[in-house]
């Protein structure tokens, strides 16, 4: 029983050398259980944003070139720099308003509404489809 423990503290500590048939062992066995594991056992990443709905996405005007929503900032990712804000409304408008879905546009503008305290309370974003 002693030897068993040795082994796994061995194998634990990794202080067998490359090229022993332990090393060996041991590498088959990690790559064994990162490429076997199943998914679901991994899926404790933090939620980014909220995921946006029909009333956090309106239309606030549209004429025949282009068309400018209001999107709600809670359901984006705190915005970093301009382009991945840009990403992020593009994936919301697609995967929110249904006449996008599946179709390409181009953002034109971006204009952030603030609150009284001069939070981000929502963008503006001018899109032409």
């Amino acid at each position: 029983m002693r030897t068993f423990w040795h082994i796994l503290a061995r194998i634990f500590f990794w202080s067998y050398e490359r090229g022993t048939w332990q090393y060996d062992v041991a590498v088959a066995a990690i790559l064994v259980f990162v490429l076997l594991t199943p998914r679901h056992w991994f899926h404790d990443q933090p939620q980014v944003g909220l995921l946006a709905t029909a009333g956090q996405v309106a239309l606030v005007s549209s004429d025949a070139a282009t068309r400018t929503y209001r999107v709600d900032a809670r359901v984006l990712a705190s915005p970093v720099r301009t382009p991945e804000l840009s990403n992020d409304l593009h994936r919301t408008l697609q995967r929110t308003v249904p006449e996008l879905r599946g179709r390409g546009f181009e953002i034109l503008r971006i204009e952030p509404a603030r609150d009284a305290g001069g939070t981000v309370i929502s963008y503006e974003v001018q899109i032409r489809p």
